[in-house]
């Protein structure tokens, strides 16, 4: 009789350790999760702010750049784009494409000494330049974040609870491939 308590009591804890290693990686995975989707919040807060520069900044650029028309409309259309856009992939991929627009308008910029030397320019051009920093900053920490959630969720005995539990890998913010060509602005 005594025997069989102690089976019991043996299964009884394998049971008690098997539920709280089930619930306790599951708490770990939401929180974790939680903690991508807090930091791809911050990365669209400084994107967001980064459009709400824009209009100023292609105003500005406009009056002193009207044959660049091209570029300029581009950059509203992209802005357009990223408030339309549903989903964090979709926003990656406009960000990425913006942020090389930005880079040939900044171009265009310097080849303006009036420009150059516009106030309103200046303000804003350090305005951007501060927001871009910000985004990377942001960057890093939303992939540091999907790091260690994706790492999570592959390693072992997270993976067995991970597929139970349907949590699936993120996508880390990646540069986009022309990110690394340099701008050629021509005249």
């Amino acid at each position: 009789m005594k025997k069989i308590w102690i089976v019991l009591g043996i299964i009884a804890l394998v049971i008690v350790l098997v539920i709280g290693s089930l619930v306790g990686s599951r708490n770990r995975f939401v929180a974790l999760e939680e903690g991508v989707d807090a930091q791809w919040a911050n990365v669209e807060t400084v994107l967001q702010r980064r459009f709400d520069l824009i209009p100023n900044l292609v105003n500005t650029v406009k009056g002193y750049a009207a044959h660049e028309e091209g570029l300029l409309t581009r950059v509203t259309e992209l802005r357009s784009q990223w408030a339309a856009a549903k989903t964090t992939d979709q926003k990656i991929g406009i960000a990425n494409e913006l942020q090389g627009t930005l880079g040939r308008l900044m171009l265009v910029a310097e080849n303006y000494p009036d420009l150059k030397a516009n106030q309103n320019f200046l303000a804003l051009q350090d305005e951007l330049a501060g927001t871009e920093n910000r985004i990377a900053v942001e960057r890093r920490r939303y992939n540091e974040s999907v790091q260690a959630y994706n790492t999570a969720i592959r390693k072992f005995p997270g993976v067995l609870w991970a597929g139970i539990f349907g949590f699936e890998r993120r996508t880390p913010f990646e540069s986009a491939p022309e990110a690394s060509a340099v701008p050629n602005v021509n005249f």
